[in-house]
């Protein structure tokens, strides 16, 4: 059936108006009223099934007496809630105590209340999430998240040795502020802070925290972030542990601190964190360098510097003093002279050797000449001796060369003779 209206005409009669049968078809000149829409998502909404919602408790009201109680259930991971209505006896079958910031899931149906225009889950059923299931979870995420490779050494870089401007995530007027900015000033007074006072817990913990750590991180003076809180329960460190504050965390350009609880509570964060502090004063003492222990490091390195110097100084005197006092360095002329008075003994022995060399070897030619004239055959001519040749040159030896008539020449000692072979008796010959 087409919704109908009422309009008012120029003689002011009423007069029957047609409703838009959808939202879509409506316009300025013809809305909905307001009864129309509530019936709309009143009637859409009653058709939603009972479902299972997880969130954690932020307001508990419960009033002595009163068969209903009322709480807020807020999403752990977003600024998102819904109110909840749950009969006392709900409550009452509840095993644990249930408190504000407990996490539960709850089965309810969601119900619109077209005179308040409100949004209510009516809530039959309700079951705290223990300890232990949440520890599961955060091992869980831990795995996938280590498999993604947001926990690699490689990406963590180390801290600045010394950054003008720290950033600080922390408590509102929380001890773990206290801890790291008196002990960072007591190491170093000059250190400056950009501090984000953000909540630290609860439901609101995960969105302050992420929004404080995405402001410093653009802030090009901060060079360190440290988000520090103190101890506390499981329940009170999930914050940390959850997925979208990790990967925010993860995606930090600037070197990032975690200082979450002691040293044996271990969130997520500290494992995405480039340095895991064990406690806020132990992350005060790793984002500043102490000023007494560096002006003790320059002191010492003075020394070292001195006392090397003075060591160079006082071997190369010792040094020059052995080279001044070698006898080159008190007369440099006595190696020139010794040098030179080698050289002259040198000669004179040389020239010695050269002449007895020459001597002997002039006695020992003159003896061979001596033998060669000897067994020359100039000394034999030279006892009167001749040497007969025939015209062919050949030696005469033997009588039997020659025949009668023949020209010899005869070698004597000086000059040469030509003879003829004349005949003889044999008793003559």
């Amino acid at each position: 059936m087409t919704p109908v209206g009422t309009v008012t005409s120029d003689h002011h009669t009423p007069a029957p108006r047609r409703l838009a049968a959808r939202a879509l078809e409506t316009t300025a000149e013809n809305p909905w009223p307001v009864r129309l829409l509530s019936s709309k998502i009143t009637e859409y909404v009653s058709k939603m099934a009972p479902l299972w919602v997880e969130g954690q408790v932020v307001q508990l009201n419960r009033r002595p007496g009163a068969n209903l109680a009322f709480l807020t259930l807020r999403d752990t991971d977003a600024d998102m809630s819904l109110p909840v209505s749950v009969h006392a006896r709900v409550l009452a079958a509840v095993e644990a105590p249930l408190q504000e910031g407990s996490h539960v899931v709850v089965h309810a149906k969601p119900v619109f209340w077209p005179k308040r225009g409100t949004l209510q889950l009516q809530a039959d059923a309700l079951r705290p999430v223990g300890v232990g299931e949440l520890l599961a979870r955060i091992e869980h995420l831990k795995r996938v998240l280590a498999a993604e490779g947001l926990f690699d050494a490689d990406r963590k870089v180390p801290l600045p040795f010394l950054p003008a401007t720290v950033g600080l995530i922390c408590g509102r007027e929380s001890k773990a502020e206290h801890d790291v900015v008196v002990n960072a000033r007591t190491r170093w007074p000059s250190v400056r802070f950009e501090i984000r006072e953000v909540a630290v817990q609860g439901s609101r913990a995960v969105a302050e925290v992420c929004q404080a750590l995405a402001e410093l991180d653009a802030d090009p003076a901060v060079e360190v972030i440290v988000v520090a809180r103190g101890g506390g329960a499981v329940e009170d460190l999930l914050p940390f542990s959850n997925e979208s504050l990790v990967r925010a965390a993860a995606a930090c350009r600037t070197p990032l601190v975690s200082a979450i609880g002691h040293e044996t509570d271990a969130p997520l964060l500290d494992l995405v964190a480039d340095y895991r502090a064990s406690t806020p004063t132990d992350a005060a003492k790793h984002v500043v360098p102490d000023v007494a222990e560096e002006r003790r490091g320059l002191t010492h390195a003075r020394q070292r510097i001195r006392h090397a110097v003075r060591a160079r100084l006082h071997g190369e005197q010792q040094g020059l003093a052995a080279l001044r006092s070698r006898p080159v360095m008190a007369d440099p002329h006595a190696v020139v002279e010794r040098r030179e008075e080698e050289v002259r003994h040198a000669r004179t022995a040389a020239t010695r050797a050269f002449a007895w060399r020459t001597d002997r070897a002039a006695g020992e030619l003159g003896g061979l000449v001596g033998s060669l004239r000897a067994l020359s055959p100039a000394a034999t001519l030279a006892r009167g001796y001749a040497v007969l040749r025939t015209h062919d040159g050949e030696v005469v030896r033997d009588p039997d060369q020659v025949e009668p008539g023949d020209q010899l020449e005869a070698l004597l000692a000086r000059g040469r003779l030509v003879l003829e072979v004349g005949y003889g008796d044999e008793a003559d010959e």
